[in-house]
């Protein structure tokens, strides 16, 4: 019998909050029994019309669409498992190696992956659109207005978060979970919360 926990989580390839927790959940998997699947959503798609947005900010989302776009495309063409390796390949080039999130940064991680370069034309496509916003909305599921990303979804719960400035590795990984799982499953929990501090993680997209 497989007693193993399946989480679905959430991401947009240009959020650094959403990369450290994907690679806490990697940490996680490695001492607790955990199946974690890659789903996508979109910080392009979420902000999509709001006028209250710095000029920055929008500027980011604008370029945000191509490495949502790909993923999307690439599932479609090669199957969901896919995308965890994608995701991971495109958040590292810009979160780690500061290739920032244009044209090369696709094709590097289509390589990287060993998938074919003509899925990076989906970047400035509109063809997979409705099935991103489609993925996009499942992450959102009850959850509407409170909901960034990373988003969890596991056991019947959805949650937004959480959001760790740091990866944390081995067992330190497996009491996180244990501890996000105690408080997902409480109906009355609502929210927790503090200061960043100085562990913010920058963002080296451009």
């Amino acid at each position: 019998m497989n007693d193993r926990t399946t989480v679905d989580v959430w991401v947009d390839p240009i959020c650094p909050w959403a990369w450290r927790t994907a690679q806490w959940l990697q940490e996680a998997e490695q001492v607790r029994d955990l199946a974690v699947r890659y789903n996508i959503m979109s910080l392009s798609l979420l902000n999509e019309g709001r006028d209250d947005v710095d000029r920055r900010y929008k500027l980011l989302l604008n370029r945000g669409w191509a490495g949502v776009r790909v993923c999307v495309a690439a599932r479609e063409r090669h199957g969901p498992g896919i995308i965890r390796p994608l995701y991971s390949a495109m958040a590292r080039h810009i979160h780690e190696e500061g290739t920032g999130m244009g044209d090369r940064m696709v094709r590097a991680a289509l390589a990287e992956v060993g998938l074919p370069g003509e899925l990076a034309e989906a970047a400035t496509s509109t063809e997979f659109d409705d099935l991103l916003r489609a993925s996009h909305m499942a992450g959102l599921a009850d959850l509407g207005d409170a909901a960034g990303t990373p988003i969890l979804h596991s056991g019947g719960r959805a949650f937004f978060g959480p959001v760790v400035n740091a990866a944390p590795a081995g067992e330190a990984a497996g009491q996180l979970w244990d501890a996000v799982a105690v408080l997902a499953s409480a109906p009355e929990f609502f929210e927790f919360k503090r200061a960043r501090g100085n562990g913010d993680v920058p963002t080296r997209a451009r």
